[in-house]
């Protein structure tokens, strides 16, 4: 049983196991009422003890990979994220009696060194340190199916024999996959996805091809980079390798050699979740630069039947790519995002919007437009959206009004989580806004005059089926503050009524003039 428990926890990832386990935060996981009581002393010995027990799992987890432990927890891991490991040894709380808990006894000699700020000062090396300890632990996890972290080159080669049932990679760096390919061929027969944080050699472009060349063909069902890489014609093209398999393309970061040759992604029509960012600065005119590349890439896209996903971020002509696809009655979106557009530009792409009734999740900020009809067009799309749950719209809505809100809210009553810009919204809103039963959360981050009268009326019409609902207010006109009394009685009132919380910002500093800080 109590294998089983440790096991349970281990295949979680690592930082649901320990609330101390929260990438660099200091803060231990209380209330802001919980901490104002806690002294700072006090807070000291809290956060020592969750380090502790962070650094005793670890311990225990690697122990169990040499059979010191009563049960051989190591063997039923079936999820092992390192990078928690490496941060759980760089944190600066990982000092003294509790570094020397950790490294007691058979473990001190995997403790790796390097040069401190001072000539003769020395301190722990976390990255080498933890690839060290990785390779106790790795050659006794057998059923290990997903693995992550800061995974050098030579320890993930002497590793992948000894996993037979690993199914996912997720690396820092994509160096740490030059030769592995052969060997994932050979041991991993299941191996289907591989997510990296970047890849920023010179060689990465061939070398990435070679990689996806030499796995099992058609197989790489999902490939996500989250950062700078410099992959280019080759890779995308070597991606035709796993056409059939490949569900899921997400490349967080796409350079000029990766946008000039998009339209080599032809073959991977099987997608259902793409996204893509244009990382050049300026970006690339694909439109009118690379005019063959932009009519084929459309021609991809609209080839892609099985989508259901899209994200393009950053992209100058972001909207004509997508509205193509919006347009084909066999594409079906349920999930939809475009970032870095312009209203004025976007006319197709926001009329072509009413053709996907599916979409439940819609995200587009851009530059609005205040003059023509781009709001109408706009606002008359997304009221024929009615299967919307999650609307995000930012600066795309700076010019919404009362009128507007109220209407999408009228016309989207499966709404759960809304953010909407506008300007000179009041109270008026609150009614048709409190219609919404499914909503949880509601970012109001327009030019607002609301008051607290108006607010409490739609907190008290609210249902038990908005428990937890989150109102934010943040950027209320300074002549519209509410004191100090009046927001509490809203929180009050909002918590006994749904358990839901109330969140106030005015526009700019009541003390400070509107003009204030500008030039003459």
């Amino acid at each position: 049983m109590q294998c089983f428990c440790l096991a349970k926890l281990i295949n979680a990832s690592m930082h649901d196991v320990s609330p101390v386990t929260n990438r660099g935060s200091s803060d231990v996981d209380m209330s802001g009422p919980e901490r104002a009581k806690t002294t700072y002393k006090t807070r000291l010995r809290q956060e020592e003890v969750m380090i502790i027990r962070w650094a005793q799992l670890w311990r225990t987890i690697t122990l169990s990979a040499t059979g010191k432990t009563l049960f051989p927890y190591a063997r039923y891991i079936r999820t092992l994220n390192l990078g928690d490991l490496e941060e759980l040894l760089g944190d600066a709380r990982f000092k003294d009696r509790v570094s020397a808990m950790f490294f007691e006894g058979e473990l001190e000699k995997y403790k790796i060194q390097t040069s401190g700020a001072k000539k003769s000062a020395t301190r722990l090396d976390a990255g080498s340190t933890s690839n060290s300890l990785g390779d106790i632990i790795v050659t006794s996890t057998p059923m290990l199916e997903e693995l992550s972290g800061k995974i050098e080159n030579d320890a993930l080669l002497r590793w992948i024999p000894k996993l037979p049932r690993l199914r996912l990679l997720n690396l820092w760096h994509g160096g740490a996959l030059v030769s592995a390919g052969p060997l994932l061929r050979r041991h991993c027969p299941t191996f289907t996805t591989l997510s990296l944080w970047g890849w920023d050699h010179d060689d990465a472009d061939s070398k990435f091809a070679d990689f996806l060349n030499e796995i099992v063909p058609q197989t790489l069902e999902s490939l996500e980079i989250f950062s700078y890489t410099l992959i280019g014609a080759e890779t995308l093209l070597a991606l035709s390798c796993h056409r059939e398999a490949l569900t899921e393309l997400k490349l967080d970061y796409v350079s000029i050699p990766a946008l000039q040759s998009l339209n080599l992604l032809a073959g991977c029509t099987n997608l259902k979740t793409l996204l893509l960012t244009d990382g050049t600065t300026p970006q690339v005119d694909l439109k009118n630069q690379y005019n063959d590349v932009f009519l084929e890439t459309i021609a991809w896209l609209r080839s892609c039947k099985k989508l259901q996903s899209v994200t393009l971020r950053n992209f100058r002509d972001g909207q004509d790519l997508i509205a193509p696809i919006l347009l084909e009655n066999d594409i079906h979106l349920v999930n939809l995002e475009l970032k870095g557009y312009f209203m004025a530009d976007a006319v197709a792409f926001h009329q072509a919007l009413s053709n996907q009734p599916s979409l439940q999740e819609l995200h587009l900020k851009g530059d609005s437009d205040e003059v023509g009809d781009g709001v109408a067009t706009l606002v008359e799309s997304l009221c024929q959206l009615t299967n919307l749950t999650t609307l995000r719209l930012q600066n795309i809505s700076d010019y919404f009004t009362d009128e507007v809100i109220g209407r999408l809210a009228r016309s989207l009553p499966k709404l759960e989580e809304w953010y909407t810009s506008g300007w000179g919204v009041t109270d008026a809103i609150w009614q048709d806004v409190a219609k919404l039963k499914s909503l949880r959360r509601l970012d109001m981050a327009a030019m607002s005059r609301f008051t607290a009268n108006g607010i409490l009326d739609f907190v008290l019409n609210l249902e038990p089926s908005n428990k937890g609902l989150v109102l934010a207010i943040m950027m209320a006109d300074v002549d519209s503050d509410l004191s100090e009394d009046e927001q509490n009685t809203i929180r009050e009132t909002m918590a006994a009524r749904v358990d839901g919380r109330f969140e106030f910002q005015l526009q700019r500093d009541p003390d400070m003039s509107e003009y204030e800080g500008e030039s003459d």
